[in-house]
């Protein structure tokens, strides 16, 4: 049985884009909840008015800059047996969103949490992209560094699910390079702009082909989905498999013997270099 007097968390999903996907049961939640953590504050007050909703709780803004320092307070409006509605600026909380520490905290205090279900981008790239989504994992935000972006890309090479990621608009052609760079040219994948909105756009593709497309610039919130790794592409990293492999990419895929090479150390995971000197030098 739960107590009406215990506090109640409710992590509630708001519209990725058109106000029409609210799920109906947030405008009850907005206008019945004690006190309200919210991303970005004036957000949630453009949000209540095109639902129309009055808000009688509290607000108070919860976003990365304060989650830590904010976090023990909320936790005491739960404690204190308030109902403390989180909402970020699009989807899930706590998905690549604030949310996570709280839910954590208000957990290990035996607190309930709950949730208002409503759009995904996680879940709208998938089913849009048209690639496998049997079985699938969501990677977030890639690391803005280069070379901890890449270090990232090349632990996932062999990652037999299919592949989410988030990106800024401003980086996306650099992570799309990166995961060319670490997957392949030829890696299927699907960068979704603007999911639900005016300008919704979905490109889908080999990877080579969406570097190049996204060379022109991109705009707006980006979802990039990538097909897994295929096990029956994977070859053997022993000489004479890495030498037959060049051969065979040469030969059945028209590649060059330095495209070769190179597409051969990354299905084996092995440098380049070490591909190169079996190639240049006779087999034993």
């Amino acid at each position: 049985m739960v107590d009406p007097n215990d506090g109640v968390l409710v992590l509630a999903a708001t519209p990725i884009g058109r106000i029409e996907d609210a799920p109906p049961r947030l405008a009850s939640e907005l206008a019945t909840a004690d006190v309200i953590a919210a991303e970005d504050t004036r957000r949630l007050r453009r949000l209540t008015t095109d639902l129309g909703v009055e808000i009688k709780g509290r607000i108070v803004s919860y976003f990365e800059g304060n989650e830590t320092a904010r976090t023990p307070t909320l936790l005491a409006e739960l404690l204190d047996g308030n109902r403390v509605l989180l909402v970020t600026d699009a989807g899930m909380p706590s998905v690549s969103d604030p949310g996570y520490r709280l839910v954590a905290a208000a957990v290990e205090k035996d607190v309930r949490v709950t949730a208002v279900p409503g759009p995904s981008a996680v879940l709208t790239a998938l089913a849009v992209s048209g690639l496998p989504v049997d079985r699938f994992c969501f990677e977030g935000f890639l690391p803005r560094k280069a070379g901890e972006r890449s270090r990232r890309l090349a632990s996932l090479a062999k990652e037999e699910r299919t592949m989410v990621f988030f990106e800024a608009p401003h980086r996306t052609q650099a992570a799309l390079e990166a995961m060319r760079d670490a997957f392949g040219d030829a890696r299927a994948a699907a960068v979704c702009r603007e999911l639900t909105k005016t300008h919704e756009e979905v490109r889908r593709g080999g990877l080579a082909e969406l570097v190049d497309w996204a060379g022109d610039g991109v705009r707006g919130e980006v979802t990039i989905v990538v097909t897994g790794a295929d096990p029956s592409a994977e070859i053997g990293n022993d000489p004479d498999s890495l030498r037959a492999a060049v051969a065979d990419l040469q030969e059945a895929d028209g590649l060059t013997k330095k495209e070769a090479i190179a597409e051969a150390a990354k299905r084996a995971g092995v440098p380049k270099r070490e591909v190169y000197d079996l190639v240049h030098k006779p087999a034993e």
